[in-house]
């Protein structure tokens, strides 16, 4: 899935990385708290290469059915 699809505009696109920010501070925060430093960072690292991942597979609109990347 593309993250930015050919049919946003600027401001929904800035919109999109803002949320995507917000996100990624409360995740660290909520990780370092349940886990401590070390195990907090370890633990946002993992967490995000796996929304990364899913991100990735995931198929968008212009792929087309049944593509393996």
């Amino acid at each position: 899935m593309s993250y930015f699809p050919s049919g946003q505009d600027r401001d929904f696109r800035i919109c999109k990385i803002l949320a995507d920010v917000f996100c990624a501070i409360l995740l660290g925060t909520f990780s370092v708290v349940f886990f401590g430093w070390l195990g907090g960072i370890v633990a946002f690292v993992i967490l995000e290469a796996g929304l990364l991942g899913i991100d990735w597979l995931i198929a968008g609109t212009d792929d087309a059915h049944g593509v393996v990347r």
